[in-house]
């Protein structure tokens, strides 16, 4: 028996009609522990062979029950957020061995012979040698990399769980809300085992109900008004939740008295933040803690002197200093990597601290991320990125400038309207002129899907430097010997960051909309697809002369004939009218092919290349993430999305014969024609998009 069933025994016995897990079918104690040992015994019979179970499963009642089950039943687990690509889902079974992916949703019978119902993928995986005593294996990013399962003991988790609690003390243990997405190691430890160890209520809904569809862009409206309708008194949270619930909290003037916690992790939080929050009555306590700590290894304690420090440790930890500055720690460590011990010693973390008289921890950055300047000044990135987010125009920011005279910023747009030239200056103005950003550039948002970002929410710095060189070429002094679609994706970054940002886009990414919104989409769908043929067909006759862009044309006429029809067939599907919906366009929708036809007709019909980087290119991502995220909230069926799915699907292929037919573009005056078309495409369909009026922002008439 874990110290989690005996305890869970022990609130049973003594509230046993009080609500231990609550959400869409509420378990009392009495019930969780009647129940717990038996779907444990159950699940140990289903999955006798030792080898490691993946889930990949939504916040709820049933799905805690069974990763309650899994634990006590001794079966190592892998916890797989739902954000992972199928690439880094399929890394991390094939890294660790599992043969069995348990996902969507989880069924549970709570009668007199308790069981749970989840959708079983096996697969054909060679088994991995892991550490002995390993429960769960946790991967902190995708495939990118090649990143190594952190293998941890069940009795390590669960000492730190405890350690939370020992330090909060048990009158924290209210009402805890999960934000996080399911499979990060922070909220299950120090939300979901602490909570029930203090014998609090884990309020477990999905993650669409409460705003976090895409944990990546949350919707903190949603989130502020869950933590008010359910009486929330514990969030655990990162900073961009915290600077969204900040920014709610302001303008709405509400106000969450009932909290007595919201615990703070994974990335330096600005201290204008923490001013903000407190100002709020946000009782925010920062902490540290690394999955080889499993999770949570100090916690500030909540006393306004230490405001931004990350706290002292729980207790399973000793924190000390190397000569550098770099936090060590020593104790209870993970207990390797899948197919490899760990080597005794303390944990060299990588991060850079002080440790004060009060033996308070704080965080000053990364030893890696650590900029050198030419002039010898230090400077940590964490610190003029959180100046550079405090600007309400700029949504991420990374910056770098090692071993040069000056540093630059990749900076997100938080719309596509955002002004980031008068937020840099402003962000420039509170910096010292050693830490000026020199010069900037507009991309799209960082994510885990593009292997930018870390699940917790942490910059992959090196993948980002990778993917944004330091120094981009100018058009006019571009070498023949970089490649045009190169260019074209680096002139147009901008543009597609912006349009990336549009409310209506993102919420469709992330399945926030109604049926009628996307049938709203659809139809302003078909009136653009269906001038695609005719688009084409007066870019071929003015390029008669160009047999190559002809044999393109052509290849492309004969694959986007007839997809207009698609559209009006998922219309119908969906529950709308074709009819209707193929009568009149939108104004903007009418403009951007307007602009298309005189593009073609009056100027460089080469230019209409550039319509198809943008719309192929979105398409992708629409069906890539759009398409299973609406249809997932919207519950309709295959047939209501066969436009999506099939025209991304055919896109990626088009893209790959696109970018090869980019580069045997050599005029420079086509060159630019296809460039400015894709920079105004990219804002004419991100009208579309705007054009859109969404369900839920609609004032009755």
């Amino acid at each position: 028996m874990t110290r989690l069933l005996d305890a869970i025994l022990g609130h049973a016995e003594r509230r046993p009609d009080a609500i231990a897990i609550d959400g869409t079918k509420p378990v009392t104690w009495a019930t969780l522990a009647r129940t717990l040992p038996l779907l444990a015994e159950d699940l140990a019979a289903r999955f006798a062979d030792g080898r490691p179970v993946a889930l990949q499963v939504d916040q709820g009642v049933s799905e805690c029950l069974l990763d309650f089950a899994l634990l006590e039943a001794g079966i190592r687990t892998i916890p797989l957020p739902a954000f992972f690509t199928a690439a880094q889902t399929d890394h991390a079974l094939d890294a660790a061995g599992a043969e069995i992916l348990l996902s969507g949703p989880v069924a549970v019978s709570l009668d007199a012979h308790p069981s749970l119902q989840v959708r079983e993928v096996r697969r054909s995986t060679p088994a991995r040698t892991l550490p002995d005593g390993t429960a769960r294996i946790t991967f902190t990013s995708g495939s990118t990399g090649d990143p190594k399962g952190i293998c941890l003991s069940r009795d390590h988790l669960l000492s730190v769980a405890q350690g939370v609690v020992d330090t909060l003390g048990v009158h924290h243990a209210g009402r805890h809300l999960p934000l996080l997405p399911p499979g990060i190691l922070l909220e299950n430890v120090a939300g979901f085992h602490a909570t029930m160890l203090a014998g609090g209520t884990y309020v477990a809904l999905p993650q669409s109900a409460v705003g976090m569809a895409d944990p990546f862009r949350p919707d903190v409206m949603a989130i502020l008004n869950t933590i008010e309708r359910q009486a929330i008194t514990s969030l655990i949270f990162v900073p961009d939740y915290l600077a969204g619930l900040v920014a709610a909290m302001r303008a709405t003037g509400m106000r969450l008295p009932r909290l007595t916690l919201v615990a703070v992790g994974g990335a330096r939080i600005d201290p204008l933040l923490l001013d903000a929050a407190a100002d709020l009555g946000l009782p925010v306590r920062q902490g540290y803690g690394l999955t080889e700590c499993a999770s949570v290894v100090s916690l500030d304690d909540g006393d306004p002197s230490s405001r931004g420090s990350v706290g002292r440790s729980i207790g399973t930890n000793i924190l000390r200093l190397a000569d550098d500055g770099e936090i060590l720690i020593d104790g209870p460590l993970f207990l390797g990597t899948v197919g490899a011990p760990r080597a005794p010693g303390p944990l060299a973390t990588g991060d850079l601290g002080r440790i004060d008289d009060a033996g308070r921890l704080w965080i000053e950055g990364r030893k890696s991320a650590l900029i050198v300047t030419s002039h010898g000044r230090n400077i940590a990135p964490e610190w003029v990125e959180g100046i550079l987010t405090r600007q309400p125009a700029i949504f991420q920011a990374m910056v770098r400038g090692d071993g040069r005279a000056t540093i630059d910023a990749l900076l997100v747009p938080s719309s596509p309207t955002a002004d980031v030239e008068a937020a840099v200056a402003a962000a420039n103005e509170a910096l010292p002129a050693y830490a000026h950003i020199a010069d900037w550039q507009v991309v799209p948002p960082f994510t885990p899907a593009t292997g930018l970002l870390t699940g917790n929410g942490r910059l992959r710095r090196a993948a980002i430097d990778t993917a944004y060189p330091a120094q981009e070429i100018p058009m006019d002094h571009t070498p023949s010997d970089v490649p045009f679609f190169n260019r074209l994706v680096a002139d147009t970054r901008e543009a597609q960051a912006r349009f990336a940002m549009t409310p209506q886009l993102v919420a469709g990414m992330t399945g926030r909309i109604t049926r009628a919104d996307y049938i709203a989409y659809l139809t302003q769908a078909f009136h653009h697809v269906r001038h695609t043929v005719p688009l084409m067909q007066e870019a071929r006759a003015r390029l008669s002369h160009r047999p190559v862009l002809v044999a393109a044309l052509d290849e492309y006429i004969e694959e986007e004939t007839g997809h207009e029809f698609w559209i009006l067939e998922d219309i119908e599907a969906a529950g709308g009218n074709s009819l209707a919906a193929s009568r009149a366009p939108s104004s903007a929708t009418r403009a951007m092919v307007e602009y298309a036809y005189q593009t073609i007709r009056e100027g460089n019909p080469a230019a209409f290349f550039g319509m198809v980087y943008v719309l192929e290119g979105t398409s992708i991502a629409m069906a890539s993430h759009g398409a299973g995220a609406v249809q997932a909230s919207l519950g309709l069926p295959d047939d209501a999305f066969h436009y999506l799915t099939s025209h991304g699907a055919l896109d990626q292929d088009h893209m790959v014969f696109f970018e090869k037919l980019m580069n045997r573009i050599d005029d420079p005056d086509d060159q630019r024609a296809i460039i400015d078309m894709a920079n105004a495409m990219f804002a004419l369909f991100g009208g579309l998009f705007a054009g859109i009026e969404l369900e839920a922002t609609r004032v009755p008439a």
